[in-house]
């Protein structure tokens, strides 16, 4: 999907945040950079690519790569510590691999754009409350169906910290299907807390997926910037379960291709394109994303 206008302010917002964070010098300098990147933007382009170019001229001006390095290690290892706690109640569900995809969905609010800004004891809050929470959007029994019928499978990881969570659903969807062969995809650089191929090495992705990263700085998954490698993954895998707002942006006008979307919705934007409200969990496919559609009917809550 093509920037909202709307989405303008957060963008900025999030260049100011991160110029606070790391004391950068000659602040002015950094955002007469940036607004003029910004007052030649194709708005045909999405927000992943247009957040992946300002924060490339942000990382430039304080000549920092990775300024949310400390913060993606943290909340990595802070979700690490977790794991046996989450995976007992997930294991203890009547229906463990659908549960699996709830708690990741729900990882999915670990996210430090300044829309979503969530501290660790809100972080928690949500998982609290995990078991009064449910799908607005459920194609989760259409999903785990596509997963026992594929060969392929191609996860796109999003967040720090979500994708400790993420291990623990890759886990569940390789004791459903031992066969499926799959690939967690991240980013080609560090953009903002998203996940790079040192983040899913640390939590241990290795030991149920293989590592691939898209070749690319966007904040999402923008197929036209992947790398060939990368595009030859994504074009031979039965299913791609894509995570967070940046890939749905990035894929959500992709066609013949099954695309299931798992993510907490976490700004009017995206909530208003999917049809539903704000801190909504939401597990699903596009009805035009492959040839068949699955129908309405098994849109049903959890």
């Amino acid at each position: 999907m093509q920037i909202n206008y709307s989405c303008l302010p957060c963008l900025v917002s999030q260049i100011v945040k991160v110029a606070d964070i790391t004391k950068v010098e000659n602040k002015e300098k950094l955002f007469h950079d940036i607004f003029e990147y910004l007052s030649k933007i194709d708005f045909n382009k999405t927000n992943p690519e247009i957040i992946g170019s300002t924060f490339d001229l942000l990382k430039k001006h304080i000549k920092n790569d990775d300024p949310y390095f400390e913060i993606r290690n943290y909340y990595n290892t802070m979700f690490q510590s977790m794991l046996s706690t989450f995976e007992k109640r997930i294991n203890q569900a009547s229906n463990p691999l659908e549960c699996a995809l709830k708690y990741a969905a729900l990882a999915n609010i670990i996210d430090f754009n300044p829309i979503s800004n969530n501290k660790a004891e809100n972080i928690m809050e949500y998982f609290d409350n995990i078991n009064n929470l449910n799908f607005s959007i459920n194609h989760s029994n259409k999903l785990i169906k596509e997963i026992g019928l594929s060969k392929s499978l191609l996860y796109l990881g999003d967040n720090c910290g979500e994708i400790c969570l993420d291990k623990l659903l890759l886990k569940k969807i390789k004791e459903s299907n031992p066969a499926i062969n799959i690939y967690f995809g991240v980013r080609g650089k560090p953009v903002i807390n998203d996940s790079i191929e040192a983040d899913a090495y640390s939590v241990g992705i290795n030991q149920y997926a293989k590592i691939i990263s898209n070749g690319d700085n966007s904040l999402g998954t923008v197929l036209s910037r992947a790398s060939d490698k990368f595009i030859k993954v994504y074009d031979e895998a039965d299913i791609v379960i894509a995570k967070g707002q940046g890939n749905y942006e990035s894929l959500s006008e992709e066609k013949n291709k099954k695309i299931f979307y798992l993510l907490i919705t976490k700004c009017s934007v995206i909530a208003n394109d999917i049809g539903t409200d704000i801190e909504s969990l939401v597990c699903m496919m596009k009805e035009s994303s492959y040839k068949n559609p699955i129908s309405s009917n098994n849109s049903s809550p959890q």
